[in-house]
């Protein structure tokens, strides 16, 4: 087993992917819209993965609400995005509740097709002037609610079995670029970072998983972006933030990094990132990224153990009907 989780290219696993898990055995897959049919498709899906890497390895999806859905309509509800819960709460507790609601139904969904880590809290908090990629899926511009609303949501998922995944730390609210097309570089202080950017991981440290943001932060490593810094995960994500699970990169296909595919995964790992992630289904970007990526062992296994632990256990009872219906009519005021 190796450290590093791959995409598929469609809604079937080909001939060519089937092998490739089998050969590279990354610790887990990741699916996206292009992979997404029916109910019924999925669940075959995630059950091919698992026989293809012989054992039940995690299956991630991003299902956040708003513009990150995977799974959509018709077969699973439009969620709203993270926001919205703050502008439908009439006090703290009633967003916490209903981010917790909500990610108690994601997990619902999820867990029934063979999905068992969603891509979710956002803990990212948005300056005013900051690229709108992350904008409505932040919980609020308030980082104190951030971390409270976003913890809601995580803890709402582990109690339907899925282990969240908080992102992206230590913050890419404050960037001006979209890292999907370029590489941000946020100039602010370390004060000033430490007030808002890192505020919310450092209040969930305690959460399974987290990703990391291809930022860079000035005040920190002035050229090298966070996924790659030793500077930003050493003092910042694993000291200053202290957290303490597993540690996965965002995608390397995107083209704030640089290199090529297998010095990044390489450099990644360096950095002290546990496990890293290539979304695309790309073979001939996965291989090298597999290539660079070492077997999963030490420290980074026990992260990785320990944070699926979390949630591989029995789900409480919960009232799907009921919930829906408390969800929907309280969501219903800011449709």
């Amino acid at each position: 087993m190796r450290a590093f989780i791959c995409g598929l290219k469609g809604p079937t696993l080909e001939d060519d992917e089937r092998a490739f898990l089998r050969d590279a055995a990354p610790w887990g897959v990741i699916l996206f819209r292009r992979n997404v049919d029916a109910p019924e498709q999925i669940a075959r899906l995630t059950a091919e993965i698992r026989d293809a890497l012989g054992r039940h390895a995690p299956v991630l999806v991003d299902q956040e609400g708003g513009r990150v859905q995977r799974l959509g309509p018709p077969h699973w509800r439009a969620y709203p995005a993270a926001a919205r819960f703050e502008l439908a709460a009439a006090n703290a507790g009633q967003a916490e509740r209903l981010a917790w609601l909500g990610a108690r139904l994601i997990a619902h969904d999820l867990r029934s097709v063979g999905v068992d880590v969603d891509c979710l809290p956002v803990l990212d908090t948005p300056a005013e002037d900051s690229h709108s990629i992350i904008g409505d899926r932040a919980y609020s511009r308030d980082p104190a609610r951030v971390a409270a609303i976003g913890r809601a949501a995580a803890e709402g998922l582990m109690a339907g079995g899925v282990a969240p995944v908080m992102k992206h730390i230590p913050g890419h609210g404050r960037a001006r670029a979209d890292s999907h097309l370029e590489l941000p570089v946020v100039k602010a202080s370390r004060e000033d970072l430490e007030l808002m950017d890192f505020a919310p991981f450092k209040a969930n440290a305690d959460l399974p998983m987290a990703m990391s943001a291809h930022v860079v932060y000035a005040a920190i490593d002035p050229v090298t972006p966070g996924t790659l810094s030793k500077a930003v995960i050493g003092d910042i994500v694993r000291g200053h933030a202290g957290f303490d699970g597993l540690l996965m990169t965002d995608d390397l296909s995107m083209k704030a990094l640089s290199g090529s595919f297998r010095q990044r995964a390489e450099n990644a790992i360096g950095a002290g990132c546990d496990i890293v992630l290539h979304c695309n289904g790309d073979l001939a970007e996965a291989r090298p990224v597999a290539e660079g990526a070492p077997a999963l062992a030490g420290k980074a296994l026990e992260r990785a153990e320990r944070a699926l632990e979390r949630v591989r256990r029995p789900v409480e009872f919960f009232d799907v009907g009921e919930a829906t219906r408390e969800f929907d009519a309280a969501m219903r005021a800011v449709a």
